[in-house]
């Protein structure tokens, strides 16, 4: 059977554009590593999968405001019938990085479990703020719930692995 992600891509940039390395705060980047044995590390702890949306949610989320969770910036929003809201966006990046011979189940499922946290907390930020599911959310709504709860999975390059 057919497996795989559905997302939507960026579009490719134009070639003439200089990338550039985006400096990235220390506390603002959770790594997610899959190792060759399909076993997962959470900033830089071992973790089981069942696991692994919970971590990513409290560093996404930092609601205690803990110095080594990421920080958050108040961005003000307006909202479809013309009256402001701020929310603390979180600064916080998911990066996930495998190795060439990480399993692919492994690889889907934590791609799952990350996407799932997002998913959850706009689903939560939409009831808080509109009083009703992300789902059922007009199209102009949908959109300041996702710029106020970005997707920020980042993925690396796969490393080769090293067998000792």
């Amino acid at each position: 059977s057919d497996k795989g992600l559905q997302r939507r891509l960026p579009p490719m940039p134009d070639e003439n554009q200089k990338t550039e390395d985006l400096d990235i705060r220390e506390r603002n980047l959770l790594l997610v590593f899959i190792n060759t044995y399909d076993q997962i590390m959470v900033g830089g702890k071992p973790m089981d999968i069942t696991q692994v949306k919970e971590k990513a949610k409290e560093f996404i989320l930092n609601p205690l405001n803990e110095e080594n969770l990421p920080e958050s910036e108040d961005t003000e929003f307006e909202l479809p019938d013309g009256t402001k809201w701020t929310y603390p966006v979180s600064k916080g990046v998911i990066s996930l990085q495998t190795t060439r011979d990480t399993g692919y189940e492994t690889y889907i499922m934590v791609q799952n479990e990350l996407t799932r946290v997002f998913n959850e907390i706009r689903e939560d930020v939409s009831m808080q703020k509109f009083g009703k599911s992300f789902g059922e959310l007009a199209e102009d709504e949908r959109k300041v719930i996702t710029t106020a709860v970005p997707q920020k999975i980042s993925e690396a390059e796969p490393r080769k692995a090293i067998k000792k």
